[in-house]
């Protein structure tokens, strides 16, 4: 369900030269280099990316760095990144960059499969001589942390199996560990959240509406607080439905004044050769206009026009 599928057959070498020409001499051919690269699948980008510095004996990436700017810049480059390399530049930035971009941490981590998550955590290490995990925890603090930790092991259950007794345990301890109680008892939700399966987690979820009869996403927005609240909410987001949860991120990256183009870049590029048309769809029926429109109000210029098919068709 991806908006960006590759082409079936391409020559890396054609493709390399007509990105050199875009670049070359006076003035960038901006529309060309959109073209090219966005009807390139990411492995296809990689082979251009090679196939450029051995026919042309230049850096693909550095010429693109010299001749774009701004959003439009870190879109393509982002567009230039291997997915995996991808996130961990995205955690990184996340971690070390000004201040802690909270958002991306709980987004990356609460979205991706175990294989994601333990390709992120060996690339992460090899690129930057520290664990990811180190770096969290000198980034975040209290239960946060743990929660951002325990998703950053990659070790939730990935199986179907729903077990009855067990989820009537688990939304029964759901429920005494904070509506029942004065008082939260946070732990109880990240032992439960970042560690069981989806089918089980869903099971859990209908059971403790019974419980409880209020939702686990209205007992967590009630119980609890800031970054903890957020992630948490999206781990049940992303267990209910990914599609829907990445469209709400792209929705309140544009909402109201100012745009988060950090969050919009992300998933745009992100999720192109994912699920975008599920994105689109949740985007739609959720919010009542399209994705593409929601773009088009909020961007300009080149920036605009690769996102926009990053985003495929008008809904």
């Amino acid at each position: 369900m991806a908006t960006v599928k590759g082409v079936s057959s391409f020559s890396a070498e054609q493709e390399a030269q007509a990105l050199r020409k875009a670049m070359k001499g006076l003035g960038t051919d901006e529309d060309a280099i959109i073209e090219t690269l966005t009807k390139l699948n990411v492995s296809q980008r990689q082979q251009v990316l090679i196939t450029y510095k051995s026919t042309i004996g230049r850096d693909l990436i550095d010429d693109l760095k010299s001749e774009l700017s701004g959003n439009f810049e870190r879109v393509i480059i982002g567009l230039m990144t291997p997915t995996t390399m991808y996130d961990v530049h995205e955690l990184r930035r996340a971690l070390k960059g000004a201040g802690t971009d909270e958002g991306c941490l709980i987004e990356i981590l609460a979205s991706r499969t175990n294989a994601e998550i333990r390709h992120i955590n060996e690339n992460y290490k090899i690129q930057y001589g520290s664990t990811l995990e180190d770096d969290i925890v000198s980034d975040t603090s209290s239960l946060f942390r743990r929660v951002l930790v325990s998703l950053a092991t990659g070790n939730r259950d990935e199986g179907t199996f729903v077990d009855e007794a067990l989820a009537q345990q688990d939304a029964q301890v759901l429920y005494e560990a904070g509506e029942k109680k004065w008082g939260t008892d946070e732990v109880k939700f990240l032992s439960i959240l970042c560690t069981r399966n989806r089918c089980h987690l869903l099971r859990v979820f209908d059971v403790y509406r019974v419980i409880a009869n209020k939702d686990i996403t209205d007992s967590i927005k009630s119980e609890m607080s800031g970054d903890l609240e957020d992630a948490l909410l999206a781990v049940v987001k992303c267990m209910r439905n990914k599609p829907a949860y990445f469209a709400e991120r792209l929705y309140k990256s544009m909402k109201g004044l100012g745009t988060d183009d950090s969050t919009l870049i992300r998933v745009m590029v992100s999720r192109a050769e994912i699920d975008m048309l599920y994105i689109r769809r949740e985007f739609l029926a959720t919010y009542g206009k399209s994705l593409h429109s929601f773009i088009k109000g909020d961007c300009s210029g080149d920036y605009r026009k690769v996102l926009l098919r990053l985003c495929g068709g008008e809904d």
